[in-house]
């Protein structure tokens, strides 16, 4: 079951990029974070109350709270750096340097979590920080798409991917008895904390009226897209090892480019191809040891 939830995650997130892209195209990045995290909330608590799980809300040890929250502020300060990413650069920029995260999430998987790395998962991580490197190499986005601000995109796509990676391990952790819908629900509500703080600490929120009708649904959307994926993500995570939950995830990035060259118009160049085919080849090579 954790192995379908890991795959049905890598689906939605594979989704939540392009739309999130459209979404934050003039809208500031920290004020989308924030009103789509609203969207990812109201979808979590909802499937909490579907399943009933509320009711063991009292029963959260203390050392489950600490690492629910410590997960959640690693998620924020993830997407706020993610959606400034976006905003700079393209999908088919941002996206390799987010699923590269994998690399970093089973090394810390190694040290603090004793799970094992074998030959073919070394082969992986290897293979996959090749596919990122050539994916970087890349010609400038369509004409329709903006350019990007400098490199200033790449500073923002590795913060994104240290604290993705920071995520993972925090959140196998912390859902270790409380019930995963549940605990991505109180998840979801530190990060809609953070995001607000810092949208009304910039005074970003006046800024609300401004929005297209156009952004507002793809923000919806995306949020929807998220807090399905969110909820297979953290199901597999308490069932199966973060070192393959992490990497059926990031082959979300075929999906990404995919929808990115239909909908935005973003073309690969050859080299960029041949990372991506190195990049799914070693996500593959990571889940060997099923």
């Amino acid at each position: 079951m954790w192995l379908a939830c890991a795959f049905a995650s890598a689906g939605f997130a594979g989704l939540t990029a392009v739309l999130a892209k459209i979404g934050v195209r003039d809208v500031n990045s920290h004020l989308a974070t924030a009103l789509r995290t609203v969207v990812v909330a109201l979808f979590a608590w909802g499937m909490v109350f579907l399943v009933g799980s509320q009711h063991t809300l009292g029963a959260v040890s203390p050392k489950t709270w600490l690492f629910l929250i410590l997960s959640g502020l690693a998620t924020g300060a993830s997407w706020l750096c993610y959606f400034r990413a976006l905003q700079l650069g393209s999908v088919n920029q941002v996206a390799p340097i987010d699923k590269s995260s994998t690399v970093l999430t089973m090394a810390l998987a190694f040290l603090f979590l004793g799970e094992p790395l074998g030959p073919a998962q070394v082969s992986g991580m290897v293979l996959m920080l090749a596919g990122t490197l050539l994916m970087l190499e890349r010609k400038a986005p369509a004409p329709a798409e903006a350019k990007p601000a400098g490199k200033g995109w790449l500073f923002w796509a590795l913060l994104s991917a240290l604290f993705a990676s920071l995520t993972a391990i925090l959140g196998k952790v912390g859902i270790q008895g409380v019930e995963s819908n549940l605990g991505t629900a109180v998840r979801t509500m530190v990060v809609l904390v953070l995001a607000w703080a810092i949208v009304l600490a910039g005074g970003k929120h006046r800024e609300i009226s401004a929005i297209q009708p156009r952004s507002w649904l793809f923000l919806l959307l995306s949020g929807l897209a998220t807090g399905a994926s969110w909820l297979f993500y953290y199901r597999a995570l308490q069932s199966g090892p973060a070192s393959v939950v992490a990497p059926i995830d990031k082959l979300s990035i075929l999906v990404t480019i995919a929808f990115s060259r239909l909908f935005l118009g973003e073309k690969l160049t050859h080299k960029a191809a041949l990372g991506l085919a190195l990049l799914t080849a070693g996500t593959l090579a990571l889940l060997l040891k099923i």
